[in-house]
């Protein structure tokens, strides 16, 4: 048996007609799985709601929508928005949604980037380095002084002696950030200089030999504003969502759903 899918313009028209009346708008949400996402949406939309753009970027806003859409003509943008029963100020709202976002993160956090980057600094700093990974504490003390005294490279006794995945590399990782890697391992990382062969370190029941080949300091460029900013954000984000009600963090799903069964 096959079956074919409608066009997506009849699909549209379909779902139109489809549209319950107030009372049942929330069975018809749910029966498409949409009430988590209204949810986050409506957080947002109600963050961003007094924040407010330009002339010019709402009509550049609006243009790149238009352009997405191959509207290029005022004619096809009209019947466009006819088609989705769109009025022009939802069109605005829709096409400026993502720099409202932009401009309340940075309202809300962009004077706090570079105090917070200057004390989290470590953790976005990136860095390459060598691996040799044993259980076995006698083999690792031998295959350090192996290396410090340069009687065979770290990169062919890891091929050969180490017991990780690293091996594959000769030992090379990264680069990597220091966030990305065990906390006791990253302090060590971050305070041995380049080129520099630490003793063996036991950690997790493995005996570890590393070497710094290079670092890469954080920078707070235009690219790390934004992921800051993203970062904040999406910490706010979740402490809204622990402030909904337990009804509407089961439709999330950041609740268990419990049942109960009056006897």
């Amino acid at each position: 048996m096959t079956t074919t899918l409608q066009s997506h313009s009849s699909l549209l028209t379909r779902l139109h007609h489809q549209l319950p009346n107030a009372e049942n708008v929330l069975p018809f949400l749910a029966s498409y799985r949409l009430i988590p996402q209204l949810l986050h949406d409506s957080i947002v939309d109600q963050a961003i709601a007094p924040i407010h753009c330009t002339a010019e970027e709402t009509h550049q806003a609006c243009q790149e929508l238009y352009q997405q859409w191959g509207l290029s003509s005022e004619l096809q943008q009209l019947n466009w928005r006819s088609h989705y029963n769109l009025t022009l100020d939802q069109v605005t709202q829709l096409a400026t949604r993502e720099l409202r976002l932009k401009k309340f993160q940075q309202e809300m956090w962009g004077h706090k980037l570079e105090s917070y980057f200057l004390k989290h600094k470590a953790s976005y700093d990136q860095v390459i380095y060598s691996l040799l990974r044993t259980k076995d504490s006698a083999l690792a003390n031998e295959l350090y002084f192996r290396i410090q005294e340069e009687e065979q490279s770290f990169s062919e006794l890891a091929r050969t002696y180490s017991e990780g995945q690293e091996a594959s590399t000769g030992g090379i990782i990264g680069p990597v950030e220091l966030n990305n890697v065990h906390p006791h391992l990253a302090r060590l990382l971050d305070i041995l200089p380049e080129g520099k062969v630490h003793l063996p370190v036991h950690l997790n029941g493995w005996y570890l030999i590393v070497r710094v080949e290079k670092k890469f300091p954080a920078q707070l460029d235009e690219a790390m504003r934004q992921r800051l900013l993203q970062e904040h954000f999406e910490d706010w984000f979740q402490e809204q969502l622990k402030q909904l009600s337990e009804p509407d963090q089961i439709w999330i799903g950041i609740k268990p759903a419990t049942f109960q069964i009056s006897q």
